[in-house]
């Protein structure tokens, strides 16, 4: 998983900075940074399902993406096998579908059973086939080993939404029968479900409430949530712990931190960067409103949509008030315009290194996050790149691979002393990392990372008051560049290499716009 078809021999950070000229950085100045691994505080498990993915029907994520009748790369049922085999080295524990504001118009009957009912998405301004509908998802998600999560057109009426977790879980009764006869005998036991998509007021909240109490009714099971806060606020409407709170769950958490809905923004790699510790104030301010509820033991988080940057989708914010005409050469612009999210230039190592404060503030806040979902998984700006010939593995995708793959169980409580890193002024820590341990708390994965552009870190690791010594197994993500990227000719510019990482005294070296996870038994 982590060779690439030029392998790099290295045996030190340093022989990889030596092995790889292009990798160069300035040393004028000492930036400095520890990290104290607090060795007498309590461990905290972390749920993997932070590591959860989301797809919608909008651009190339389900079509052309995941599932592509006709391709070369496809089997019999059009499922995408690369695509699948790429997933998998993510770990993806938990996939929400089919939305997203392209709910808002779906209706799930229309999407099972051998007559599927084709239909205009005023919504996104598609022509969905509905090809892709509840068996093809439930089948992808058990082809990639994770859990489906089913998100409800709270527009719809209470009726459908409880009939769409009958026909999935009941195993008697007409809906069961109708799932039967639509080829699958057994339920799929749908355990995550959500009432809307990004909705807020007194008369959804209200809907939430008797939408909650009708699906558990009918399977007691399950776990609910619905649109908790959406946007930079973080606010949560204390109605909705008032009214609907005693029938949730979950809370759905999204925010995109560059919002490219309408208008299309490229901001650099520092621009990007000062965004980095937002994550930790959105989940904070989260938080602070289930406390204030006393909602805190009750309802988790689901972070079920999040990214450093929106996809791209200009013209279509929500219901048109006219049919939509697919010749108009406006329209014609406006969805060719969706491809700008495409351009791999984008995902450069700030999406890579953004990835990563992201998962550190869902782990260092597992108490409250017990689910997140990349947005999206695949095309417009997720982690994978799919084309017709194949796929690209952008920055962002080999960190969510390292940090689902090489973390250990349970998170230790990190202390950082870190410089500062400015930018338009604005600042963040230059060094972040957080610290994960086996459950015989004799293995650890400690993922660093390095936010500075160009300037290499002199890094202190301490388990307690004694700084770690050795020589131990390590894993580094970094590029020739900080704006480094991925594309279909340069497919593995960016990627994650296996090294031995030095520490002496407790000092090692980071490489500028680098993430570092080190494993091992830590001696002081």
């Amino acid at each position: 998983m982590w060779t690439r078809k030029t392998l790099w021999t290295v045996t030190t950070l340093s022989g990889l900075l030596c092995a790889h000229p292009e990798i160069a950085f300035a040393q004028s100045k000492e930036n400095h940074a520890t990290i104290v691994i607090a060795t007498d505080a309590p461990l905290k498990p972390y749920d993997p399902m932070i590591y959860g993915g989301f797809i919608e029907h909008l651009g190339k994520q389900i079509y052309g993406g995941f599932f592509e009748p006709g391709s070369p790369l496809a089997d019999e049922k059009g499922f995408r096998l690369d695509v699948i085999e790429a997933v998998k080295e993510l770990r993806v524990p938990v996939i929400r579908w089919p939305g997203g504001c392209f709910v808002d118009s779906y209706h799930w009957k229309k999407g099972v059973g051998h007559e599927r009912q084709p239909y205009d998405d005023d919504r996104w301004g598609v022509l969905e086939p509905n090809t892709f509908g509840t068996h093809e998802f439930i089948e992808l998600c058990r082809r990639i080993d994770a859990e489906p999560y089913l998100c409800q057109n709270s527009l719809a009426s209470i009726q459908e939404m409880a009939d769409w977790v009958a026909y999935c879980n009941a195993t008697t009764g007409d809906l069961a029968e109708m799932r039967k006869q639509n080829g699958h005998p057994q339920p799929f036991n749908v355990k995550f479900w959500s009432v809307g998509n990004e909705k807020v007021g007194k008369v959804y909240i209200d809907k939430v409430r008797a939408t909650a109490v009708a699906m558990k009714k009918v399977d007691p099971s399950i776990l609910v949530t619905c649109s908790g806060s959406h946007g930079p606020r973080a606010y949560i409407d204390p109605y909705l712990f008032q009214a609907a709170g005693p029938y949730l769950d979950l809370l759905s958490v999204h925010e995109y931190w560059i919002p490219n809905f309408q208008q299309h923004q490229t901001p650099d790699y520092l621009d990007c960067l000062m965004l980095s510790e937002k994550p930790d104030a959105h989940i904070s301010a989260v938080v602070q409103s289930l406390e204030d509820a006393n909602m805190q033991d009750r309802i988790k988080i689901a972070f079920d949509e999040w990214n450093l940057r929106s996809w791209h989708h200009p013209g279509f914010s929500g219901h048109q008030a006219r049919t939509v005409d697919y010749q108009d050469p406006e329209i014609i612009a406006l969805i060719k315009d969706r491809d700008k999210s495409l351009d791999p230039s984008l995902y450069t190592m700030a999406d890579a290194l953004f990835c990563a404060s992201f998962f550190n503030a869902c782990l260092r806040n597992a108490e409250a996050v017990t689910m997140a979902n990349v947005a999206c998984l695949v095309n417009q700006t997720g982690p994978l790149f799919v084309h017709p010939n194949g796929i690209v593995k952008r920055t962002h995708f080999h960190t969510m691979a390292m940090y689902a793959n090489l973390l250990e169980a349970n998170m230790a409580r990190t202390d950082i002393e870190s410089d500062r890193l400015s930018h338009g002024g604005s600042s963040v820590a230059l060094v972040d990392a957080i610290a994960t341990v086996d459950v015989s708390e004799q293995e650890y994965s400690v993922a660093m990372m390095n936010r500075h552009p160009s300037e290499a870190v002199t890094c202190t690791l301490q388990m307690g008051s004694q700084p770690v010594d050795g020589t131990y197994r390590a894993t580094v993500l970094t590029g020739p560049s900080q704006d480094a990227y991925n594309d279909i000719q340069h497919p593995e510019r960016v990627a994650p290499q296996k090294i031995t990482l030095t520490f002496k005294k407790g000092k090692t070296i980071l490489p500028p716009h680098s993430l570092v996870i080190v494993q091992g038994r830590l001696k002081k």
